[in-house]
């Protein structure tokens, strides 16, 4: 794996786990690698030597090879153009500001968005108003949120929101769904 770009081959093993629907104490003992080895590959916090890749590849019945094609570049630098959107959007006010499957999500919402909906997410998410101001409630507490305020959500905690003025911009930007949540 010492090509001149590193790959983050943690993805590509994640999602043929996943799509085998094995646990990782599973692949472990398929492997005869350790769980907590196996999830710091998954998170990319650890570079499998070419040995141990094959013994993943092996307990996810496919190839070293086919993982590594399957894993995505280690280095990206993509820019989403004010106009554009990154992915189609699926709501009215509704941007997602990151193209692809990353470990960070970003969405700005734009208008008078009332998401009345509770959400809890597994991991970490921020969110920052540009212009406007936001309601939100979280584990039972009313935050008002103005221009230029942010507020940090610890993952599981459970919360709704809602803009409340003509014009509001509130960018959401979360530790992917994908991501294990740490410690």
């Amino acid at each position: 794996m010492a090509d001149k770009e590193t790959l983050r081959v943690g993805s590509a093993v994640r999602r043929r786990r996943r799509a085998l629907d094995l646990t990782l104490a599973a692949v472990a003992e398929r492997s005869g690698l350790s769980v907590p080895f196996l999830s710091q590959i998954e998170n990319e916090r650890a570079r499998p030597s070419m040995r141990s890749l094959q013994r993943v590849a092996d307990a996810l019945e496919t190839t070293a090879a086919e993982l590594l094609a399957a894993a995505d570049n280690a280095r990206v630098v993509d820019v989403v153009r004010a106009d554009e959107a990154a992915v189609p959007v699926t709501a009215v006010g509704v941007r997602r500001l990151v193209r692809g499957h990353h470990q960070l999500h970003a969405v700005e919402y734009t208008g008078e968005q009332d998401a009345d909906r509770e959400y809890q997410h597994r991991n970490d998410e921020l969110m920052y108003v540009a212009d406007g101001a936001v309601d939100v409630e979280a584990e039972g507490r009313a935050y008002r949120l103005e221009k230029g305020d942010t507020l940090y959500l610890s993952g599981g905690v459970r919360h709704r929101w809602r803009a409340t003025r003509p014009g509001t911009r509130l960018l959401v930007v979360g530790v992917g769904a994908h991501i294990e949540a740490g410690p």
